[in-house]
């Protein structure tokens, strides 16, 4: 494709993507399977030139950003808290997964070899980090379940593509059960490796920088950074970038300033955003592809209704199986093990929530032409997907039924003030420690009365945790805001003062409105 197609391609599916997730968003649809449905919809129109997948660019370009955006946002200490839970699912879930699955689709699917019935397992294995954070937060589970679920969904990415690795490897060749069982070790320990080595030297390059241009620009380049130097060391990539993102994420607050984290946050957000969905949009689009794929290599309509059927059977008794195993597992085991036991209804909550999404997607791709059946399960790890997404438009009910505690907002609440009152605190004792001149004393007994009406604000609490003192001293500020800019813009109107003015007084106000919204956004406003 020449260059002016290409950019053409480029902006149509950014519209397109905006547009839909936009308008299934306000509808309160699912943005993932209007996007699939769209984009299968229109690679039937005559004229539309089927997009061709590079599976290059979707391990070396889609991926290392994906998971780097996830995993910078995901808490290090809630992790390490439930760390033998994720492990059991990250880890041991997906190798059941492999093996159940991996076993019923050489059943199933006629003249797949067993290499490419595992490699196909490795591919829909994974769940899908995106849409397990938000199925998590609109549902107000309970924060126990909300860490396993983010925890699985992002280490469970690598776990299955050192599985889908080894897969390959014994398409393309002949290897041995201990060959594979070596990689896979040689792989999670230089993955591990390069992962927490590159987080050290960023973090320590971006500790050095002024600028938040340059820190962010660092940012953009450290998942592909990350993921070249694992696989060229023959680890894995996946892996490397996200231990780097974890890292990343818990040394932000400490190394880099608040101009660049607020960057880094809004950047990797619209990252994200572009990346997943135009990835379902992308895949919509090879549907007519995959269809006669499968249609000319497949066994016929029937037969294909009751392999799909087998699959995703497979997929879904091997998790609650294997959830309510581990369930058991903690509950009647030894004592440590009962101590960080979880109820029944949490396991079920678990067990619900397999939705797989671009990792499968973007994964199913990077089978070899030599894979026997290659676009047949191509074709059946779009139906896992689809049927997976499908199914998780029913997982609010299935928690409404499950009636699992919600988070205890007034205990979320009550440590986050308490927590900003030490911190001020800390703040009115450096001034008090300080010798002030006498210009400065007045500024400084502003800054004292503001504290202690924040300090006084903090115990004033309403029926429903919140602070009323608090929310309407922002909420009158940010009105003054608005006001403010609109003043500053009148005046640019009128040409009463010079642009660099005008620019910087816009800027001092975007900052202030920043930090309030962080504090108490408004409805429909993400903090």
């Amino acid at each position: 494709m020449d260059p002016v197609g290409t950019i053409t391609w480029i902006v149509l599916f950014v519209l397109t993507t905006v547009a839909i997730t936009g308008i299934v968003g306000r509808l309160g649809w699912s943005a993932p399977v209007a996007l699939v449905v769209v984009g299968g919809a229109v690679s039937f129109i005559p004229g539309v030139p089927e997009v061709e997948v590079q599976p290059e660019l979707i391990l070396y370009g889609i991926l290392p950003p994906l998971l780097f955006a996830a995993a910078i946002r995901t808490s290090v200490i809630d992790v390490r808290a439930r760390r033998d839970s994720i492990l059991l699912l990250s880890v041991g879930l997906v190798a059941f997964t492999v093996a159940v699955v991996g076993f019923a689709a050489y059943a199933l699917v006629p003249a797949i070899t067993l290499a490419a019935a595992f490699a196909f397992a490795a591919v829909v294995a994974p769940t899908d980090a995106i849409a397990v954070t938000a199925i998590a937060g609109r549902l107000g589970l309970p924060r126990r379940v909300v860490t396993i679920l983010e925890g699985e969904s992002l280490l469970n990415d690598a776990t299955a593509l050192v599985a889908l690795n080894a897969s390959i490897a014994a398409i393309v060749s002949s290897v041995t059960p201990a060959e594979i069982g070596f990689e896979f070790v040689v792989a999670v320990v230089v993955g591990t490796g390069v992962g927490l080595g590159v987080g050290w030297a960023v973090t320590f390059v971006r500790s050095r920088l002024r600028s938040a241009v340059l820190d962010t620009s660092l940012t953009f380049v450290t998942p592909f950074a990350a993921f070249l130097v694992g696989e060229f060391l023959h680890g894995s990539g996946v892996l490397a970038v996200v231990l780097a993102g974890l890292y990343l994420g818990y040394r932000a607050p400490s190394v880099s300033s608040a101009e660049a984290r607020v960057a880094e946050r809004l950047n990797w957000r619209t990252i994200k955003f572009l990346l997943e969905n135009t990835v379902f949009l992308f895949i919509g689009l090879n549907l007519q592809g995959i269809l006669q794929g499968a249609i000319a290599t497949g066994p016929g309509l029937w037969p294909t209704v009751g392999i799909c059927v087998g699959i995703l059977a497979a997929l879904v008794a091997s998790r609650f199986a294997w959830v309510m195993g581990t369930t058991l597992l903690y509950r009647k085991g030894p004592r440590r093990l009962r101590e960080r036991g979880w109820a029944w209804r949490n396991g079920v909550a678990v067990s619900s929530a397999g939705v797989r999404g671009v990792v499968t997607l973007a994964a199913v791709f990077l089978l070899p032409k030599e894979t026997p059946g290659r676009e047949y399960l191509q074709f059946l790890a779009f139906v896992v997907v689809v049927a997976s997404l499908l199914g998780g438009l029913a997982l609010p009910a299935i928690i409404r039924r499950l009636n699992l505690p919600k988070p205890s907002l007034v205990q979320e609440l009550a440590e986050r003030r308490l927590l900003m009152a030490e911190a001020r605190q800390a703040g009115i004792d450096l001034l008090d420690a300080q010798e002030l001149p006498e210009e400065e004393k007045h500024v400084a007994a502003l800054l004292r009365t503001d504290a202690g009406f924040l300090g006084e604000t903090l115990v004033t609490y309403g029926p429903d945790a919140s602070i009323p003192q608090l929310e309407a001293k922002y909420r009158l500020r940010r009105a003054m805001l608005d006001a403010e800019r609109a003043a500053v813009l009148k005046a640019r109107a009128e040409g009463r003062y010079q642009e660099p003015a005008i620019v910087a007084a816009l800027q001092a106000i975007d900052a202030e409105e920043t930090a309030l919204r962080a504090q108490f956004p408004k409805e429909g406003e993400q903090a």
